[in-house]
């Protein structure tokens, strides 16, 4: 059979690369494999406007966060709201949820948006929507936001990542090139898995085989000139790059103090946001980080305080750590879900997928602190004052921050013509 790379899918091409660097050098490259490529082309020009945020920490609550329950309480209608009762925070005027109370002390460095809206309301489409600004089709696979952060920033750091993913979650690069795509983080306890050379190899030999690799692959490389071909070629280099590089000590959160770990808390989101200030210190654009768990149909008001003792002591270690540090006037960070849950409380004592309206967290780099956008009907139901915001309208508003070209173009391989946020437009009422 003669095979060609037009004939191998992607992540064929992926798992070849991947099984014979294990193979052949005694590295194991599957978690970088498409998603750690660099080339030396400049990145694309941000545009005229100075970008108000250079990383963004994007935290992702998987399964459909109740916006009642944590950023949208509805305190004057208790048989919506429940027994969860609401409190006032560091900006005045806004209230969050009582599951909410580290956070609580952050508003003033924070905006709310209380009108999100999306036309989906099933948790995979939903969740492409949000992470893409495209419905999902049949025909093709748009860039994660992420991806289109790596494509249209560029580097500042040329060793490591600009596009990492923690715990779960969309990160593909799309019809990108495959050097957008999010690199993942499965456990941020255990940090970059396969970053280190085999124990059976020693310098020389491993430096040998490097070798043989580069002179087997001269006649495959001269023969076939794809963009992806000579893409792959360079992921040893790569790889290599990083794996004796220092940067590399930005992935184990084993050098933080006790204490730290302590402060985030231990669980695997509130370490994953450890990991994502260290990558913020080294530089990385895009990090996200997921947490499941919000698909609350029963028994929703347990869980979502559970959940938000999690979440709350991460997120306000994150502000109060990013601030210390002097890292949160150019860090964005982003707290959104799919979509809601119902105002209505079902039999199971739980909420049901409402995609009508539902809440976006941000805090940090241009963002307007202590604002909050927007309110809704007396249920929670519906968007009454402020626009309804929609998933390209909110990364549309990161891009803004960001600095990114809203209207630049990338083509598909078809030849049909997108942009970072499709048609979303930035609500500069939470920007400074």
């Amino acid at each position: 059979m003669n095979l060609s790379p037009n004939t191998i899918d992607e992540l064929g091409r992926r798992e070849f690369i991947a099984n014979a660097a294990k193979a052949c050098l005694g590295v194991g490259l599957m978690p970088m494999a498409g998603s750690y490529i660099h080339n030396s082309v400049k990145a694309l020009t941000p545009g005229a406007r100075p970008a108000a945020a250079r990383h963004v920490i994007y935290l992702n609550m998987s399964g459909a966060m109740s916006h009642l329950d944590t950023f949208g309480p509805k305190p004057n209608n208790p048989d919506i709201q429940g027994p969860v009762k609401s409190i006032a925070t560091s900006a005045d005027g806004v209230i969050l949820s009582e599951n909410l109370p580290l956070t609580a002390q952050h508003m003033h460095n924070s905006a709310l948006i209380k009108t999100m809206v999306t036309s989906q309301g099933a948790h995979m489409q939903a969740s492409y929507l949000m992470h893409t600004s495209y419905l999902k089709r049949g025909t093709i696979v748009h860039p994660t936001f992420g991806s289109w952060v790596s494509k249209l920033s560029g580097p500042i750091n040329r060793t490591i990542p600009r596009n990492v993913r923690i715990g779960g979650g969309g990160g593909g690069a799309g019809f990108l090139e495959a050097e957008h795509g999010a690199l993942p983080i499965g456990n941020p306890k255990s940090g970059l898995a396969n970053s280190s050379m085999a124990s059976y190899l020693d310098q020389q030999t491993f430096g040998n085989r490097i070798t043989m690799a580069e002179k087997l692959n001269v006649n495959f490389t001269a023969e076939y000139k794809q963009k992806q071909v000579r893409a792959y070629s360079n992921l040893y280099k790569d790889a290599i790059k990083l794996m004796n590089s220092e940067d590399l000590n930005a992935f184990d959160i084993t050098k933080e103090p006790k204490a730290m770990h302590d402060l985030y808390g231990t669980s695997n989101f509130g370490q994953g946001c450890l990991l994502a200030r260290r990558l913020v210190e080294n530089k990385v654009r895009y990090i996200e980080v997921s947490r499941g768990g919000w698909d609350t149909h029963g028994n929703n008001f347990e869980a979502v305080a559970n959940n938000c003792a999690d979440v709350d002591k991460a997120l306000g270690a994150l502000l109060m750590d990013l601030e210390m540090r002097g890292l949160l006037q150019e860090t964005l960070v982003v707290l959104t879900s799919e979509f809601g849950r119902t105002p209505n409380i079902n039999g199971r004592d739980g909420r049901d997928h409402w995609p009508y309206c539902f809440t976006a967290f941000m805090a940090g780099g241009g963002v307007k602190g202590g604002t909050s956008y927007g309110e809704t009907d007396d249920r929670g139901r519906l968007p009454t004052e402020g626009k309804p915001i929609k998933p390209e309208d909110l990364n549309a508003t990161i891009a803004y921050l960001l600095g990114l070209p809203l209207n630049d173009v990338q083509y598909s391989p078809s030849g049909r013509p997108f942009t970072v946020a499709h048609k979303g437009e930035p609500l500069f009422d939470v920007i400074a």
